[in-house]
């Protein structure tokens, strides 16, 4: 049999640190949107269920067009279930109070429960202060079922008594589970669990900011119930890719090197006009560099989707070059470069600005 194991899809997240309010609409749509298509990937590759391993919503409140396209896609494939598990993002999620959810949709709640699909057991818990430790310390289910269980937590190796998403690997070791489906990191990680399983982040489905740069998908399970062999794919899944790419300019001094320099980096990635791409730029440049940060991302953007520059350089002030100027920009530099209470990355701000004001004196 087949399952889906995805986690973090974060549907109606507000977008908006990076793009406009145009965009993050839009972008919010292909989300819930991705969502669709991943159940639509299910029903053609006969796909058994779908574990959703919390934080499926971002927030409590959920847009009609997000409610409606869930709840369709689910209803519209009975022959896929659908396994719910609630994360921190969904302290109320819009399931709660539903009346009439749909046969194929299968929640859980703050005790082990566990569903039976074609013979494999499928058993979550939603962690909070009062059950974590709790649950974690006491779960035991039957070694000889083939078992999935379904958590929403950061991992750790230590105890767990002060942080209801903490979950402790060490306690479902050995304890007879096939493959531990988790949620709640935002980038895909496999790790041995014990001897005959893993656990495993499939990540979020969809990259949301440069912060989550990197391929975004879902892990496929392939399940031998003869056996009980789990085996694992992860499958990039996203409308968009997002790239977050360092550019060295140390040495370069004015805007078309370094634009020539970021577009010569920016030819050596996959990245495709559909994509986002964020360029940070590196390195040791001189305090008068000319460097124009909005042309870079206003010329850049027609090759992307979505284009940020951000500068991230640290700045070279050669003191000796206005030791001798009789001018006021010189004792300008002198005076701030002699400011004891101020440290050398602070001084060379400041001086950066006051140059740039000189400039624009002229």
């Amino acid at each position: 049999m087949k399952l889906i194991h995805c986690a973090d899809l974060h549907l109606d997240s507000r977008l908006n640190t990076n793009l406009s309010r145009d965009l993050a609409s839009e972008r919010r749509r292909e989300l819930t949107e991705n969502f669709k298509d991943l159940v639509a990937y299910g029903a053609e590759n006969s796909v058994d269920g779908i574990l959703i391993c919390g934080d499926m919503f971002d927030t409590a409140r959920v847009t009609a067009f997000t409610r409606n396209t869930v709840i369709k896609s689910i209803e519209d494939h009975p022959e896929i279930a659908f396994y719910l598990l609630k994360g921190n993002h969904d302290s109320e999620c819009f399931v709660d109070g539903w009346e009439d959810l749909p046969d194929n949709l299968f929640l859980f709640d703050k005790e082990w429960r566990a569903y039976d699909l074609k013979g494999v057991k499928i058993y979550g818990a939603e962690l909070n202060e009062n059950n974590s430790l709790r649950l974690q310390q006491d779960f035991a289910p039957d070694p000889s079922d083939i078992n999935i269980v379904m958590l929403h937590g950061q991992e750790t190796e230590t105890g767990s008594k002060d942080k209801a998403e903490a979950i402790n690997i060490r306690l479902f070791k050995n304890k007879g589970i096939n493959y531990l489906a988790l949620g709640h990191v935002h980038e895909y990680k496999r790790e041995t669990l014990d001897g005959m399983s893993v656990y495993c982040y499939p990540g979020c489905l969809e990259g949301r900011g440069f912060d989550e740069a990197g391929d975004h998908g879902f892990v496929l399970l392939d399940i031998d119930t003869d056996n009980g062999e789990v085996r694992d794919t992860f499958v990039p899944f996203a409308k968009r890719k997002i790239f977050a790419v360092p550019v060295d300019i140390t040495g370069l001094d004015n805007t078309y090197d370094i634009f020539s320099k970021v577009k010569d980096t920016l030819s050596g990635i996959p990245a495709t006009p559909k994509d986002m791409v964020k360029v940070i730029l590196t390195g040791e440049v001189d305090v008068e560099c000319e460097k124009d940060t909005a042309y870079i991302e206003k010329n850049l953007g027609s090759d992307y989707y979505f284009t940020r520059v951000s500068d991230e350089t640290s700045l070279k002030v050669n003191l000796q070059s206005f030791m001798l100027d009789e001018t006021l920009k010189g004792e300008f530099v002198r005076s701030v470069m002699a400011a004891e209470e101020l440290s050398e990355e602070r001084k060379a701000r400041i001086v950066r600005m006051g140059l740039d004001l000189f400039s624009e004196v002229k």
